[in-house]
């Protein structure tokens, strides 16, 4: 995920959060957050029952986030925010934790006389995670048109420059999807799973190798030992289990979305 990513999906993620924003460039955001966001993520549960107890006027925090690496070393406030960190894992989890489900229609243009039509479409978020004793993830936002089977990646970036709206407006007319949102899904499951056949996996080889490496060392200290400690046996088991390797695909989050745009 590219910084400028991260920086678009937190500025949507707080305008639909309606945490009002309060100071924005192109390498941070500051935002006053809601009561109720302040509560999601500020992880201050004695001041909110303080207030709430006492009657207290409440005053939920700001927050500044810094998206702009070069920035990272600099005398800007804030928090640094990367993908991995965990400011950032908190706030997909909060979006996961909203249901993460949207149906949405895109708004005939002002001044439009004639009607409209808008073609179904299914959005996916999709995050990918590789971990061993170290982790890299990446992520990727699907579109699949529900008339045609056309897939397209970017599509939160697209769908992001579009007046999007939660009822249909007047003089529009949706058409009824011919692929199943369930059928589409998997076909997006399946493009996902080729998206990780395809990557490089030597990241897999090189965590064997450092789990080897710290084995041998961990057999040097014992050599010659008889009867091997149990510590030996959960420090081994400790080892294996650092250096496991797995790849998970979830997703983040998805919507079905009418729109009048050609994405293609």
């Amino acid at each position: 995920m590219r910084q400028q990513e991260i920086h678009q999906y937190i500025q949507q993620f707080f305008n639909e959060n309606k945490c009002r924003v309060l100071d924005e460039s192109d390498e941070h955001l500051t935002v006053q957050l809601t009561i109720d966001m302040d509560k999601r993520i500020m992880n201050r549960p004695f001041y909110w029952s303080y207030v709430e107890s006492g009657g207290v006027e409440p005053n939920p925090a700001k927050l500044t986030l810094i998206t702009n690496p070069s920035q990272f070393a600099t005398s800007m406030a804030g928090e640094r925010l990367h993908f991995g960190s965990p400011r950032l894992h908190q706030l997909f989890q909060v979006t996961k934790e909203q249901g993460a489900f949207v149906q949405l229609y895109e708004k005939p243009g002002s001044g439009q006389t004639s009607q409209v039509t808008l073609t179904p479409w299914l959005g996916v978020n999709y995050k990918i995670t590789y971990s061993s004793d170290r982790t890299k993830e990446s992520l990727y936002s699907l579109g699949m048109n529900l008339m045609n089977g056309a897939v397209i990646d970017g599509f939160q970036e697209s769908v992001r420059k579009l007046e999007l709206a939660p009822s249909v407006s007047a003089n529009t007319y949706y058409l009824p999807y011919i692929i199943p949102p369930v059928r589409a899904l998997d076909r997006l499951e399946d493009v996902m799973e080729n998206v990780v056949n395809q990557d490089d996996h030597t990241w897999v080889d090189e965590a064997k190798q450092r789990q080897v490496k710290d084995l041998r060392v961990l057999d040097y200290f014992y050599t010659g030992v008889e009867d091997v400690p149990e510590s030996y046996h959960i420090e081994k088991k400790a080892i294996e289990e650092q250096y496991e390797t797995t790849i998970r695909i979830e997703i983040i989050n998805g919507g079905l979305f009418y729109l009048k745009t050609p994405l293609l």
